[in-house]
């Protein structure tokens, strides 16, 4: 039986884009894959959500490795960890949040080149050598491990598309699996991301492109699509909603669009 990191990298298909699920207790786990996905990831916004936190930052490695834990214990498809920054600023501790990630059990994890909790991107040597200690330490691991390099710098207002492919071709160079520039501006944008690049290209529907369908990424060359903390926050607006209408008007209709219980007990089995 193959390890779980070889089915999540067989998974992603320029072209042919895996819907990744981000997902964030056991409950939603469940849910995702039996409603069909195919692979999962943590959020790291998500997760602070559900820790009473704002998204960026916030939450430590450790916390972040319990919670993945937490998802593998239930999960029957290959996991992704939204690690952030590495958990740290240099190349050494990206290495050794692999290492541990990978101990976990996750089929692979996200890096990206912003020291966290400021909007400041890395300078652009020291987020590809970053990017190196993490694929070093990643190739030395008895089983296959999928590192995915993320430029955030457009997401964050640090920089363009330009330098975003730049240093995705820098981590690309340095053997990152799949690359991600979450939020670029347009799909023209994102098509030419996916031209300029050979790896596997991941886009995030989120905002602007939660109008696109899965065919259009597809058309692009996305090779993986992730929702980051989407679901999570349409959950949240349905809370929002009955809550604003329960101690606004008085009125509980909102709560009529829920699903029925055994729904969801059936999906929890």
């Amino acid at each position: 039986m193959p390890h779980p990191a070889e089915t999540f990298r067989a998974l992603h298909q320029k072209g042919d884009p895996l819907l990744m699920v981000n997902i964030w207790d056991c409950g939603s786990t469940k849910m995702m894959q039996a409603m069909g996905a195919k692979a999962l990831a943590t959020s790291s916004s998500a997760h602070a959500f559900t820790l009473g936190r704002p998204d960026g930052g916030t939450i430590t490695r450790d916390e972040a490795l319990a919670h993945a834990q937490d998802i593998l214990s239930v999960a029957k498809v290959p996991v992704q960890g939204d690690f952030e920054n590495g958990f740290g600023d240099t190349p050494e501790i990206c290495a050794e949040t692999v290492r541990l990630a990978a101990e976990v059990g996750l089929a692979g994890i996200c890096i990206e080149d912003i020291a966290l909790p400021t909007h400041e991107a890395y300078a652009f040597d020291l987020a590809v050598e970053r990017i190196k200690a993490s694929v070093a330490a990643a190739r030395d691991l008895p089983n296959d491990f999928v590192l995915t390099a993320r430029a955030d710098g457009i997401l964050r207002g640090q920089y363009g598309t330009d330098e975003a492919i730049q240093r995705l071709q820098a981590f690309e160079a340095a053997g990152a699996d799949c690359l991600f520039a979450p939020m670029p501006p347009d799909m023209d944008a994102l098509a030419k991301i996916c031209a300029t690049t050979k790896a596997p290209v991941n886009a995030i529907v989120a905002g602007q492109f939660t109008k696109q369908a899965v065919v259009d990424f597809a058309h692009l060359g996305v090779g993986r699509l992730s929702l980051g903390g989407s679901l999570a926050r349409a959950t949240h607006r349905a809370m929002h909603d009955a809550a604003s209408e329960m101690f606004g008007s008085g009125q509980f209709d909102t709560l009529q669009r829920g699903i029925d219980s055994r729904t969801i007990d059936d999906l929890l089995q």
